[in-house]
């Protein structure tokens, strides 16, 4: 049986980023969130290092739109 991934939208991995780093208990904000706790550790990591950003989020190469958006369409079609 296939694994589904979920999702998360740049806003809320921030959000959670925030909200871990005021109460400073990830494990906590993990279980409130209904997330997992090693993906909060990630995102944290990832913002500390200034990867998670909405910059990285903005594609400037339109080559690589058009793939991203290919692979999309073909996967659509796949399930």
């Amino acid at each position: 049986m296939k694994k589904v991934r979920k999702n998360y939208s740049l806003e809320f991995k921030i959000q959670a980023v925030s909200l871990s780093e005021q109460r400073g208990n990830v494990s906590s904000v993990a279980e409130e969130l209904g997330i997992c706790k090693e993906s909060l550790v990630n995102w944290r990591k990832l913002y500390n290092e200034g990867k998670l950003s909405k910059e990285k989020q903005i594609s400037s190469n339109p080559i690589r739109e058009e793939l991203l958006r290919l692979r999309k369409g073909t996967r659509r079609s796949k399930a």
